[in-house]
């Protein structure tokens, strides 16, 4: 009796904040992957085709800059909440979201595009920390572990649908649609934030920008922590590519046929002549996908593991996906390729948080892990001009992308052996 009054009390714990902010966090990832899993792809699609026709130099140069700068918003706009209230800084972020959106669907030079998609980013980057803020001041003890677990759940249902039902609609009418479309439902946001959504409670002292820059110079300061950080990014160097030179090798030299054949025979079961077809969106499907049906699984394998060797064990599984690509461009060896990229991710960065949470000082936890987000400032803005540039030279010139993909697997042996060493000669000792 006892047990079957507690698991309502589980459930409707949860005040109405809390459900709101999911469902905001569901509708603006959906809105921000549904974009990013065909951005790279439409602006250097030839004009003729609907795309943009910008080179991949150029695109590496956009992406390397919007990119950490949604990672690195992040804690100056945690703090800008904090002074001026959720609801305010929400209203910011959705308005600027929406408008970056719009703009970017009726922009067609380099500049314009590139000054929508920073204004894009900007919103971004100011919503992710009032989601988590919320979360945190909405739950305790008692549901907190749930409570996140939700939030990461609505991420990734975001990222699988959006780009798996949207976009391939949005692209029969036009690539324009796709902008349009995560403009409305950004901005349509707005009306929770206004109607909804309430202020949480906030008991500590908010800290100023300057309180915030001192907190990352000291932290950086210590050059252990931001060692670690800057070898741990060359997994996310990799990562990045799921965003750009993956995308434009499947458009430009996979035979996807055999896949198609497969999914089309399965929804014959249940409609007549379906016509579907693999194309740069569903990247970001397989990722999410994966994530969905694995990630509490492997969760459960590893969570009584040691940190640093899970770390480890993840990139591994990141680099041989990549390896997996320059080894064949057959269809189903990709979709491998991809799906064991996304089981090394779902196994190390979980445990990369911990880890962090567990080096850092007593006393600075929680500025250590606010600042753990800079693996991703690196990684993205070495990524975005690294795999333009790489593809350009091994791919289109050199016409040999098991090269590229080589090189990105060794960037990841090399980030294992570079964290092998930090653990032996830098980590604090520590049974971790």
């Amino acid at each position: 009796m006892n047990n079957q009054e507690r698991k309502p009390k589980v459930s409707r714990s949860f005040p109405k904040s809390f459900w709101t902010v999911i469902v905001m966090e569901f509708f603006e990832r959906g809105s921000y992957y549904g974009v990013m899993s065909v951005l790279s792809v439409y602006l250097i699609l030839d004009i003729n085709q609907g795309g943009l026709g910008f080179s991949k130099e150029s695109v590496g140069v956009i992406k390397s800059v919007i990119t950490p700068l949604l990672y690195f918003l992040p804690i100056l706009s945690g703090a800008i909440a904090d002074q001026f209230g959720y609801r305010k800084t929400l209203m910011f972020s959705f308005v600027v979201m929406s408008v970056g959106y719009f703009c970017t669907s009726i922009s067609s030079s380099y500049a314009a595009v590139f000054l929508s998609l920073l204004l894009m980013v900007t919103g971004a980057g100011t919503f992710k920390p009032i989601i988590s803020g919320t979360i945190a001041r909405t739950t305790d003890q008692h549901n907190s572990g749930l409570g996140f677990g939700i939030y990461y759940w609505s991420i990734n249902l975001g990222a699988f649908l959006f780009p798996l039902i949207l976009i391939p609609y949005l692209k029969t009418i036009g690539w324009s649609y796709i902008f349009i479309m995560a403009s409305m439902f950004t901005g349509s946001l707005l009306l929770l934030n206004i109607f909804v959504y309430k202020e949480p409670q906030r008991s500590t002292t908010p800290k100023s920008i300057i309180e915030v820059f001192k907190g990352m110079v000291m932290v950086l300061k210590d050059y252990r922590f931001f060692l670690m950080i800057f070898i741990y990014s060359g997994f996310w160097i990799m990562y990045f590519q799921m965003f750009d030179t993956v995308l434009w090798y499947l458009k430009e030299y996979m035979d996807m046929t055999p896949v198609n054949k497969a999914v089309n025979a399965f929804l014959s079961l249940f409609v007549n002549a379906p016509n579907w077809k693999f194309d740069a969106e569903h990247v970001t499907v397989i990722s999410a996908g994966t994530i969905i049906a694995l990630q509490l699984i492997i969760s459960n394998i590893v969570k009584e593991k040691k940190a640093m060797p899970t770390i480890i064990t993840g990139i591994l599984f990141g680099s041989i996906g990549m390896g997996i690509l320059a080894i064949s461009t057959h269809a189903w060896v990709f979709i491998a390729g991809l799906i064991v990229f996304s089981i090394g991710e779902m196994t190390a960065h979980p445990k990369f948080i911990s880890y962090v949470g567990l080096i850092a000082p007593e006393d600075k936890k929680a500025l250590y892990l606010g600042y753990s987000f800079l693996y991703g400032v690196i990684g993205s803005g070495i990524g975005g001009i690294l795999g333009a540039f790489t593809y350009v030279r091994f791919v289109t010139q050199m016409g040999r992308p098991g090269l590229l993909w080589f090189m990105f697997s060794m960037i990841g042996v090399a980030t294992i052996i570079g964290l092998l060493l930090y653990n032996k000669y830098l980590a604090p000792k520590k049974e971790i």
